[in-house]
């Protein structure tokens, strides 16, 4: 299948938005296959991870010289000697995470949860990884959560069993291969290393600068998932936002466009503040693959997808909770936005 070769027209979005018009008989005019968007093809990182980290690396060597000076000068405490002791620390808290899902959890294998088993094996063939990491089902209790670490030369991750619960018609299992997608990208990224935690362990801790490297690699990991599994992105960000059981009632488009609408000093804090990009940031983000996710400033345009991560701008539509006056019963009006 070539370029040229015709697909449907997006609705709602004219031929004309997104290039030239491909006359073809007997298909809709100017509709032609796109080559992938930029963050649409091979995992890229975020640009700003590796300036973060470096930085972050930076911060946590100053920080340790300053702590040595200190206890070389007589000025310490236990709080500075806990510091120092950082490295065993860390390995303790990896040897004790990881013993955990062992004893506790269920391991994904071809007869216990194959159809896990089966993403993790194929997201760690695709991403290049010269092994399967452990995987595990842990116990979720109505959360909704995944992570990666490793312990020595093991790499492993862990999914609530909540995300295994998708029920009914609401069922989505893409939405699980992107989750699954993500967690391996973080250990191909290399953010499961000991000795790169070790050397972020100071950085990470400072307010704004840490979590920014944090959603850089969120980002980074969100480019894993969504080349593993693209279509199952609008069902993460319902999961995530609306649960395991209502995410079909989240629309994508009408929640990544909040991305541009909710403004002010506070939701920039918030996501400032956040180790993980705030959703509607995050869901803007994984519609618009031609470029990376906003990490301090809200993205500014709406656009529509038109395949292969491709976006176009279309006119602002009206906020999602503005109705016409006199829509409401008894008189109701509905606040200004701020």
């Amino acid at each position: 299948m070539d370029a040229q070769s015709p697909i449907p027209n997006v609705p709602g979005v004219p031929d004309a938005a997104f290039g030239s018009a491909v006359e073809t008989a007997g298909t809709n005019a100017g509709a032609y296959w796109l080559p992938p968007a930029r963050f649409a093809f091979e995992p890229r990182r975020h640009p700003w991870e590796n300036p973060m980290l470096v930085i972050i690396i930076l911060l946590t060597l100053i920080g340790y010289a300053a702590i040595v000076l200190l206890v070389v000068t007589g000025e310490f405490s236990d709080y500075f000697l806990t510091l120092l002791a950082a490295p065993l620390v860390l390995l303790l808290l990896r040897g004790l995470s990881y013993a955990q899902p062992r004893v506790n959890g269920v391991q994904m294998t071809p007869s216990q949860f194959p159809d896990g088993y089966r993403m993790v094996v194929e997201a760690a063939a695709r991403y290049g990884l010269e092994y399967v990491p452990d995987a595990y089902v842990v116990l979720g209790n109505g959360q909704i959560n995944a992570m990666a670490s490793g312990h020595g030369f093991r790499r492993y991750i862990v999914v609530y069993s909540d995300l295994f619960e998708v029920g009914g018609r609401a069922r989505d299992p893409q939405a699980l291969e992107f989750v699954i997608g993500h967690e391996v990208g973080h250990i191909a990224a290399g953010h499961t290393s000991y000795w790169r935690q070790l050397a972020t362990v100071v950085g990470m801790n400072i307010p704004v600068i840490g979590s920014a490297l944090s959603r850089a690699q969120e980002y980074t990991a969100d480019n894993y998932g969504y080349y593993t599994r693209p279509a199952g992105a609008p069902g993460v960000i319902g999961v995530l936002s609306a649960g395991k059981y209502m995410l079909s009632g989240v629309d994508f488009d009408q929640f990544a466009d909040r991305a541009t609408h909710e403004r002010g000093f506070f939701t920039w804090a918030v996501n400032a503040l956040a180790s993980h990009p705030v959703l509607t940031w995050r869901a803007a983000a994984l519609r618009d693959r031609t470029r990376p996710g906003a990490m301090l400033f809200r993205p500014k345009a709406i656009v529509r997808g038109v395949g292969s991560g491709n976006v176009v701008p279309v006119p602002p539509p009206a906020h999602p909770a503005l109705v016409p006056d006199g829509a409401l019963p008894n008189g109701l009006t509905v606040p200004p936005k701020i």
